[in-house]
Formats: structure tokens, sequence, C-alpha cells
């Protein structure tokens, strides 16, 4: 085998490697569940490997960023971002006198703060008393799995 047949078969293995790793770090191969993300944190391993793969080739490591930023997969899953989960973020204190809520009370004051006509007679609206966001959390993940609500 000549030198030069060596050197092409070399530099063949090597192309194809580094084009392997570069596969490996894209976050949309690693985390697929992370699709469809449209902000949050960056996950710093993943913009690492990608990275990576600007510093060895340009177009790789560009077209892996572009992918993980368009799947939304270089960002951490909410509830290891740090700010909350989605549920948390949608969900909003309003502090009032207890010994002063009813129903019509209850429907005014979430109308005046949502913009929107509250009517709890609904059959698709579901009340539950909770004491804190903690039990919020608990009673929605709940309500979720019962399918009485979307999750």
């Amino acid at each position: 085998m000549s030198t030069h047949s060596r050197l092409c078969t070399m530099l063949t293995i090597l192309i194809v490697a580094v084009f392997a790793l570069q596969a490996t770090g894209c976050g949309t191969l690693l985390y697929p569940e992370r699709r469809g993300q449209t902000q949050g944190k960056i996950d710093p391993g993943v913009a690492i490997l990608d990275g990576v793969g600007l510093l060895i080739f340009i177009v790789p490591g560009l077209v892996a960023f572009a992918i993980d930023f368009s799947t939304g997969a270089i960002y951490l899953p909410p509830e290891k971002s740090g700010s909350g989960s989605e549920k948390g973020e949608q969900a909003r204190v309003i502090y009032v006198d207890p010994d002063s809520l009813d129903q019509q009370t209850i429907e005014i004051i979430l109308t005046e703060r949502t913009g929107t006509t509250v009517n709890l007679d609904r059959e698709d609206v579901v009340v539950s008393e909770v004491r804190g966001s903690r039990d919020f959390l608990k009673e929605y993940d709940a309500l979720v799995e019962s399918g009485r609500i979307p999750g």
C-alpha cells in the first residue's frame, strides 16, 4: 500500500470520526424529548458539544447550532432550568381575605385579573381548594393524571 493510499485512508477515517462525533454532539439527537421548546436556559453541555464542532469544522458546528436552536433541544427542560415548571410559571397568587370569599367574589376577582369572563358553574371548570403553591402543583398534577384537565 502506497503512502498516498495510506494517507487518504487515514484522512477518510478522521473525517468520518469527526462527523460521527459531531452528530452525537447534536442536542437534537441526544435529547429528542426537548424538541419543541421555544425558550429557556441553554444547556451548557449541548452548547459545548456544538462549539467543538464549530472549532473543528465551521459548517458542521453551525449546522448543529442551527438545528439545536430551531428544534429547542439546546434548552434545558423547564424543571432543570431553575425557573420553575411551566405550570408554576402560569400560576398567579392573588391575596384576598378568605372570609370574604364566595363564588361570586371569586368570579369577579378572576375576571378582573385575567380579562376573561369567568363562570365557575360551567361543567368544564374544576374548582379545588388548595393551601399554598405546593398544594396547587400537587392538585394540578392529580387533575391532569385523572384526565379531568388537559396536561
